[in-house]
This record gives C-alpha cells, structure tokens and sequence, in this order.
C-alpha cells in the first residue's frame, strides 16, 4: 500500500508456499478466457506461450479454461487439454512459463449447458444435470447466439465425464503444469449440478444439498486421486447470478462442499467473491465460513485492487489474491503494483478472438521507457 508516495509493507508481495511449489508472491492471474485456439484441434496458439511468459512474474498463473473433452466445449476456439496435440502446444506454454521464474496451473472445464450444437459432437444437443434452457447466449460462428436447449446426463454417462476431468488432470501434468484448477464456478456443468435452479434430478444426483454436491466432489476427488491433491485447486462462485444459476440456500450448499473438499486436502479454493467481474456485494454470503472450513489456501477474486488485497491479507482472510482484466493489459502488473505506476487501459474489443493485437503487444514499463 502507498502512503506519501512510498510503499508500506504488503504481504502481496511475500513468497507463499502452495502445496510443493514455492510461489514468488501473492498475486495469481485468474483465468481469462481469450478464445485464440487454433480451430483445427482447438490447440493453444503459438502466441499463447509469450503471452503467459510475459506474466511469468505472478506468483500463480492459472490458464484460461480449458475443455476436458469436445462435449466440455462451449464457445468458439477455447483450448482443450484432451488430445495429443494439445498437450504438446501446452507444453510450449508450461516451457516458457517455467523458463521465466514462474508457476502454472490449468483450469480444466465443462461447460455443461452453456453451449450449441454447433460446438457439440455430431450437432448433439448440450449436456446437463436437467433439460433446462439457460436464459444466456455463447459465441460461435464469429457471432453471439443463444444457448442451445441441453438434454439430461443419463446416469450412467456420469462416471465418463468424472473420467475426462481425470484425465484431463494426467493431460496437464504431461503437459507440464504445476497443478490444475477444476472449474467449480459461474454456471458451468459442475456448479450447474450444485444449484437448485438448474437441478431438478430424483436420482443420487439431484434433490439434496448431498446430492447436488455430488459430481463436484467426486470429479475433485479423481482429479486429487490422479496428480495428488497438492497439485489440485477448484474454483468456486456461491452467489453469481453468471449463466443463469442461482440457489435457494447458497451459504448451506457452499458450507457443505467447502467441508467435503476439506477432507479431500486440496491445496486451495478459489472463490469469487460476489458476482462475477460485477458487485462483490450483490446477495449476502459469509465468506469467512468458507475460510475457517478449509485448511488449504484460500484465493480470494473479484474487484481487488491493492487497497482490498491488503486488507484481506492483513485481516487473514484470504493466502493469495487473484487479478484478472488487470493481467490482460498489464504483463507486468505485479511491478505496477509494487511501484505504484499507473496501469494500461485495456482494449475491450480485442479481449475475444484475434491475433496479437491486444494479447501479446501490451507494453511493460520497461518497454514505454525504452521507446521514449
């Protein structure tokens, strides 16, 4: 934090031991979908690799979310980590990262309803707990549209999507991650299943709290069992209103699945706190409830700017603090935020899609001293 123009101690900035893996500050990079895959085989780009090199200096980088399977797929040109092919341009990623002083984890996805047909294998119809349309739209065909109307998982097709999460973990660690982060958050398959709204199941996966839990724990569950559960961080959302979900008692769901995860000794929870990229106060929730439940790191994302890192830091509510839009147009934002320099303003139009442009060309201090 700056007073009088000088920096006063901030634990943001500190080493943090994560599991195995000694981190070189506080500051993670939270995930931030791009959508600059490669349309053939969905590979990461070959500017990916410069891309999160250039951010190397956060403590915790974590990808952007990335498919476990072509069924996981919900918006155009978003990498998967299912195939050969990714896991090698994956690998050019985790190398350069690596070379640069820091540390990566993936997070793996399935984006359960909020999908198309046009994404889906053979134009299939969208996977969820229950045939409910989400009221949302995705990107597909270099245009937005609205989701298509998903069909129930059958029961026995269950087992087969807890498999892909594990062995998209086996992928990431092939790869050369640190770790992985199962996308828990923002209305996609897993927390689809948690919620009330968008699970309306009679079998061991829907009706009660127990219940609805259920895929979530038990994909955390492979994963940790597959890397270890040091190496295994899930991502998590109790009150945004993101692609349509809501539930009728977040606080007892969410106390429940921070327990259940608990016992499993994942190294973290990653928890949006508030809606996402939107108020942090937009219903109540007791996050603190979450902290005290879970012996592992505890993220804390939304809104944070070095004023609210400190604070939660200091008050011991939160281990790491994650940035996301800021990381866009800022590679070097943890310099910015120790020196206290102004930040880029990033380009809206290019956070979706494209090359270069507004991806790999945002400028460091460094290089707009250099150029003056």
């Amino acid at each position: 934090m700056f007073r009088n123009g000088k920096m006063t101690n901030s634990k943001l900035f500190e080493p943090y031991q994560l599991g195995p893996i000694t981190l070189s500050n506080r500051i993670a990079m939270a995930p931030l979908t791009r959508n600059r895959a490669i349309p053939d085989g969905l590979v990461p780009s070959p500017l990916a690799a410069e891309y999160y090199g250039q951010r190397a200096s956060a403590g915790l980088l974590i990808t952007e979310a990335s498919q476990v399977s072509q069924q996981g797929q919900g918006y155009q040109d978003t990498p998967g980590i299912y195939s050969d092919a990714q896991v090698t341009a994956w690998k050019k990623v985790t190398d350069e990262v690596h070379k640069r002083g820091g540390k990566i984890f993936i997070q793996l996805w399935h984006v359960g309803r909020i999908s198309h047909v046009d994404l889906q294998p053979n134009h299939g119809a969208p996977v969820a707990p229950s045939a409910i349309k989400a009221a949302t739209k995705t990107f597909v065909g270099g245009k937005f549209a609205d989701v298509s109307e998903p069909r129930a998982l059958e029961l026995g097709e269950i087992p087969g999507i807890i498999d892909d999460f594990r062995q998209g973990a086996a992928n990431a660690i092939k790869a050369g991650f640190d770790g992985v982060e199962i996308h828990g958050a923002n209305g996609y398959l897993l927390d689809q299943f948690a919620r009330d709204s968008s699970n309306k199941r009679t079998d061991s996966y829907g009706g009660s709290i127990e219940n609805r839990a259920r895929l979530m724990l038990e994909v955390a569950a492979a994963v940790a069992k597959e890397i270890g559960p040091e190496r295994t961080g899930i991502r998590i959302s109790p009150v945004t209103p993101a692609n349509d979900v809501s539930d009728s008692n977040p606080q007892a769901l969410f106390d429940y699945i921070v327990d259940e995860l608990d016992k499993l000794k994942l190294v973290y929870i990653h928890v949006i706190e508030g809606a996402t990229g939107g108020p942090r106060d937009v219903a109540p929730f007791d996050y603190a409830s979450l902290r005290k439940r879970f012996s592992g790191a505890y993220i804390g994302n939304n809104a944070y700017d070095l004023t609210l890192a400190d604070k939660q830091l200091d008050a011991n509510a939160a281990d790491l603090i994650a940035f996301g839009k800021p990381f866009i147009s800022n590679p070097d934002l943890v310099e910015r935020l120790k020196s206290g320099a102004p930040l880029n303003e990033p380009d809206k139009s290019t956070f979706y899609g494209g090359g270069a442009k507004g991806y790999t060309d945002y400028p460091t201090l460094e290089s707009a001293q250099a150029a003056q």
